[in-house]
C-alpha cells in the first residue's frame, strides 16, 4: 500500500515520537519552516510537540494522541517526526493499527523511528519513508542533496538512481550552522559484487534489532535488500553482534543484498574493519556495498521502507535503483 504522492498546497504535519521539540533552536525551527514553505507545503504542529520530561521527549500518552490525530485528519497528507531518540518502541502497543491501515499517507523519519518506519509497514503493509526529519530541514548549509532526494522520492512516482554525493560531514551542524567541515566522498566500498532485487526494509541497526521476536518485525517472507545503518554509539564488535542477530531470523536467506549508510567518525569502522565483519559472517553469495549515503552523517537520501530496489554491484561500478516507492 503506497499513499499519494505531494503536491503543492498539501499540509504536512509535524509530531513527537521520540525528541520534543522543545530541544530545538528557534533558527532551525524558522529553517525548517521556510524549507517546507518553498515546496508549496503548508506545516502543521501535533498538539504535545512542545512538551518535555526528564527524557527529552513526552508522554506515551501525548505522543498517541498526536500519531493517531495526524493520521486521522483528512487535511493532512504527510507526516513529518521532530527527532530520533531513545524511546519510539515505548508506543508500539499503544498504537491503533487500523488507524493507520485506514487512513494511509506519507510517514517519514529514521534513527529511532526506524522502530516506527518497519512497524507500520509489518503491521499495515504501509510503504513509509526512511528520510529526514523535520528537524533536518533546519540545516542551514550544504542541503542539496538531501532535499533533492527527499523531493525524487515525496513528489514523484519514478524510480530513481541514488548517485553519490561528492563531500559529506559527521559535525553537530545544528550547533554551529556557519561553521561546517566538509569531506570529500571516497566513493562507495564495494565488499561484494552481484545483482539482486527485492523488498526495502532496515534502517538503524541497533534499533532495527529491537524489534527482533516482536510481532513488529517485518519477517523477510520475500525478497530483501537490507538498507543498514548505525550511529556514533556503535563500534565494529556492536555491529558485527547486532548483524549476526539478524542472520539468526528466520528465512534470512531470503535477503538478497544489503546497502550499508555512512559510519559516523566516531565508530572507528572503517574499511578495513568493515569487510572483516561481513567476511566473518559468509555472506559472499549476496552483494554487499557500504559508505552510501544515509545514516547519522550528511546528506542523506529519503527511501521507502516496505518499496522495491535493485541494486547492481560491480567493479568499480555501483547502481542503485529506488523502483517502487
Amino acid at each position: 500500500m503506497i499513499s499519494k504522492k505531494l503536491k503543492k498546497g498539501d499540509e504536512v504535519r509535524v509530531i513527537v515520537l521520540s525528541t520534543s521539540l522543545a530541544v530545538l533552536s528557534k533558527e532551525a525551527i524558522s529553517i525548517a519552516n521556510k524549507r517546507l514553505e518553498e515546496l508549496g507545503l503548508k506545516v502543521s504542529f501535533g498538539k504535545h510537540v512542545n512538551e518535555i520530561d526528564d527524557f527529552k521527549s513526552t508522554s506515551i500518552e501525548s505522543r498517541i494522541e498526536d500519531l493517531h490525530d495526524a493520521f486521522l485528519d483528512k487535511n493532512v497528507k504527510a507526516i513529518l517526526t521532530v527527532l530520533g531518540g531513545y524511546n519510539a518502541n515505548q508506543l508500539l502497543n499503544y498504537i491503533d493499527w487500523n488507524v493507520i491501515k485506514n487512513n494511509p499517507k506519507i510517514f517519514c523519519g529514521y534513527s529511532d523511528i526506524t522502530i516506527l518506519n518497519n512497524s507500520i509497514y509489518a503491521k499495515t503493509g504501509l510503504v513509509n519513508y526512511y528520510g529526514p526529519h523535520y528537524s533536518t530541514f533546519g540545516q542551514k548549509l550544504y542541503f542539496d542533496y538531501t532535499l533533492d532526494y527527499f523531493k525524487k522520492c515525496m513528489f514523484s512516482e519514478e524510480p530513481y538512481i541514488i548517485k553519490e554525493s561528492e563531500t559529506w560531514s559527521d559535525d553537530e551542524w545544528y550547533k554551529e550552522q556557519e561553521k561546517r567541515v566538509l569531506i570529500p566522498n571516497e566513493g562507495y566500498w564495494i565488499i561484494n559484487e552481484g545483482s539482486a532485487s527485492g523488498i526495502i526494509l532496515g534502517g538503524n541497526l541497533g534499533t532495527f534489532s529491537l524489534l527482533q521476536g516482536t510481532q513488529y518485525f517485518p519477517h523477510f517472507s520475500e525478497d530483501t535488500i537490507l538498507f543498514l545503518e548505525d550511529d556514533e554509539l556503535t563500534n565494529s564488535v556492536i555491529f558485527d553482534r547486532c548483524l549476526q542477530s539478524l542472520i539468526h531470523q528466520p528465512n534470512f536467506n531470503k535477503v538478497k543484498g544489503i546497502i550499508i549508510g555512512r559510519f559516523q567518525k566516531a565508530s572507528n569502522i572503517n574499511k578495513e574493519l568493515l569487510f572483516k565483519v561481513i567476511e566473518t559472517k559468509k555472506l559472499k553469495n549476496i552483494p554487499v556495498v557500504a559508505n552510501v549515503d544515509f545514516g547519522h552523517t550528511s546528506p542523506i537520501f529519503t527511501f521507502p521502507i516496505g518499496g522495491n530496489a535493485k541494486i547492481d554491484i560491480q567493479k568499480e561500478e555501483v547502481e542503485i535503483k529506488i523502483l517502487k516507492h
